[in-house]
């Protein structure tokens, strides 16, 4: 049964945003940018439904009271696809930072240039934050905007390692905005390279916000603890559940230093 709900939730989910994207087309292009945010939004909310109703997975995000009004940096535990279109519904102007190559892409490209997202270009690493640095001042000065950015880089399973990099501390010195730390343990029910989906609740939670002007270690200390102590609560959790998704090594790892024992 596993396989099957899991075959048929990618079939759909992909399927799904095929249509939608040549459905919405007209709509989408003709419309004024902040008018157009429906389009993501629409699809992500039944992308969500089809998931729970598919693989019996449902989602649950608290903690919107947390997120402040204007522009701010969103910063998200990274683990699965799910944590790239969760949470398009709770901002009003959502921002990403994304390889350049993607907008080359018939229509995906085209849709995400039509939201002034920021491309970058492969190469140094320096240059690359100095420019979207820079990018993303001139579009938070242009309009209140929602910056979304993984702290760790790249996707990694729950219960791992903590790896965050530098990227967001020089985001949040330099833009002077608050900064919103998101914990969830998605990566358990939608596992990143597998096509496994496993029923359950995918639980995620906006943190308080970060204010800015913080020092660079003190920002980076409170984002670490606050994020981690919080996917830590979550994973018990979820260990502890009536029937708990499999564990990667990562997340039984944690769990024994946190003094629980995990079903493998």
């Amino acid at each position: 049964m596993l396989i099957i709900r899991s075959l048929a939730f990618n079939l759909v989910f992909y399927l799904s945003l095929i249509v939608q994207m040549i459905f919405w087309t007209p709509y989408y292009f003709l419309s004024p940018r902040h008018r157009a945010w429906f389009v993501p939004k629409f699809w992500s909310r039944t992308s969500m439904w089809l998931y729970d109703k598919i693989a019996a997975t449902k989602s649950e995000i608290t903690g919107v009271e947390n997120l402040p009004e204007g522009s701010f940096i969103l910063a998200p535990k990274h683990q699965s696809f799910w944590d790239a279109i969760a949470f398009f519904p709770y901002l009003d102007d959502a921002l990403y930072i994304l390889k350049r190559e993607l907008t080359w892409i018939p229509f995906f490209g085209w849709y995400i240039m039509k939201m002034r997202m920021i491309p970058v270009d492969r190469g140094s690493r320096s240059k690359a934050l100095k420019a979207v640095v820079v990018a993303t001042r001139q579009e938070m000065n242009r309009n209140p905007r929602q910056l979304i950015i993984y702290p760790e880089g790249t996707r990694r399973p729950p219960g791992a390692e903590p790896s965050y990099k530098y990227g967001i501390v020089e985001l949040y010195t330099q833009l002077g905005v608050p900064v919103v730390p998101v914990a969830h343990v998605a990566g358990l029910y939608w596992p990143r390279r597998k096509f496994l989906r496993y029923p359950g609740t995918i639980k995620a939670r906006f943190l308080p916000a970060i204010p800015p002007g913080l020092g660079k270690e003190e920002f980076m200390q409170r984002l670490i603890g606050e994020t981690e102590a919080a996917c830590d609560q979550m994973l018990v959790e979820a260990a502890q559940a009536p029937n708990p998704p499999p564990m990667p090594p990562t997340a039984v790892k944690r769990l024994a230093e946190l003094g629980v024992t995990a079903k493998t």
